[in-house]
């Protein structure tokens, strides 16, 4: 008998994490940034390291996250050679007519709850952090 993997659901901070997009995604790490209006910043981010398998919309509204099916993890298993470390699931709004499912494998996942602003300040504080796109004027 095989040695059965929980894939638990996510628990994100309090927050209104209504609008969601993939805001970085290569061999290393698949990231995306949510809040309640991605104009100005984000408060949380979901970086899966080492991810395995990743489909999801680019952007995306109010996600319900909830764990893997029996036939996803089967599924998953069997395109990288065994059970995921990390396999996360969610349903979401990215303007079909259905709900949208998402599903991510990978080696880890950090949530990363704080403020990133994705435009340039001259006067941010020291330490803040900014989206991987912005840069300081002339940079």
């Amino acid at each position: 008998m095989g040695t059965e993997h929980q894939h638990p659901v996510i628990r994100l901070p309090e927050g209104p994490w209504w609008d969601w997009e993939v805001i970085a995604w290569d061999t290393h790490q698949f990231r995306l940034a949510a809040g309640h209006d991605l104009t100005y910043h984000h408060g949380v981010e979901l970086v899966f390291g080492e991810p395995a398998f990743v489909s999801c919309p680019a952007m995306f509204h109010d996600p319900v996250f909830r764990a893997p099916t029996s036939g996803e993890l089967e599924a998953i298993s069997r395109r990288v050679g065994g059970p995921p470390a990390v396999l996360v699931a969610f349903e979401a709004d990215a303007h079909g007519e259905e709900p949208a499912t998402g599903l991510v494998a990978a080696e880890r996942l950090e949530i990363v709850h704080e403020t990133v602003l994705r435009y340039w300040r001259p006067d941010a504080a020291p330490g803040q952090r900014f989206a991987p796109w912005v840069r300081p004027p002339g940079q």
